[in-house]
């Protein structure tokens, strides 16, 4: 494998974890991370199984993009979504019933996911199977981590408590496993987010350091100066 396909495939798996997180950069999702992030546990829980979905959707999608006809696209991305989602309820009933009955209709619910329909849309339909299955795995990460985060947060200001275990917190704030404390968790993550990867803006701000001067009717591609 060349070099230059190497960073492009880390590239496919890596973006999705902080520069593109589904949940916290592009705001997919939202639904299951605000209802399901009352517990630690839940939110892996929901992640894991939404990768799942997402990765091998995303294959199965990819290798079936020259034979699905263009009419009736999106009516078949959403079967085998939910074909694998389907498959993950029966094996997380049989393995998992006390994480399947917590995440309930939820879980269900993965099937009209606009992050895994979004992906496969824009992503898996257009690409290989390799960086299709990369693009999903990354994409799930970034989701199981963003709810993780989340449902940690929740649970121990919350509850005093983490996967279960007592934390001895002399103070605790119900409000953060209910609705509105999963909308404040959410924007004070996004919050943060921002504020880590914002980037400085340039010293001198001109046409000739606006990296759409090619293309901007007042700027002079010979000259290199503004009409």
């Amino acid at each position: 494998m060349s070099e230059e396909k190497k960073k492009g495939n880390l590239f496919e798996l890596t973006k999705g974890i902080i520069k593109e997180n589904p949940v916290l950069v592009t705001l997919l999702g939202m639904c299951p991370a605000l209802a399901v992030t009352t517990m630690a546990s839940n939110g892996i829980g929901m992640g894991l199984a939404t990768t799942f979905v997402l990765v091998c959707s995303n294959l199965v999608i990819s290798l079936l993009k020259n034979v699905i006809p263009k009419a009736v696209r999106l009516p078949c991305f959403i079967v085998v979504i939910a074909s694998f989602v389907t498959l993950i309820e029966f094996l997380m009933k049989g393995y998992l019933p006390e994480l399947y009955d917590s995440l309930g209709l939820f879980l269900s619910l993965i099937t009209v996911n606009c992050i895994i329909l979004g992906r496969a849309e824009a992503f898996a339909s257009k690409n290989g199977p390799v960086k299709s299955m990369l693009d999903g795995l990354g994409m799930g990460i970034g989701f199981t981590l963003a709810l993780f985060l989340m449902g940690s947060v929740r649970e121990i200001i919350g509850t005093g408590a983490w996967f279960g275990i007592d934390l001895h917190l002399p103070v605790t704030m119900t409000v953060f496993i209910m609705p509105a404390g999963g909308f404040f968790t959410l924007g004070v993550i996004i919050a943060v987010i921002n504020k880590l990867t914002s980037k400085k803006p340039p010293q001198e701000i001109g046409c000739a350091s606006c990296p759409n001067a090619a293309s901007c009717p007042s700027y002079n591609k010979e000259g290199g100066k503004s009409e």
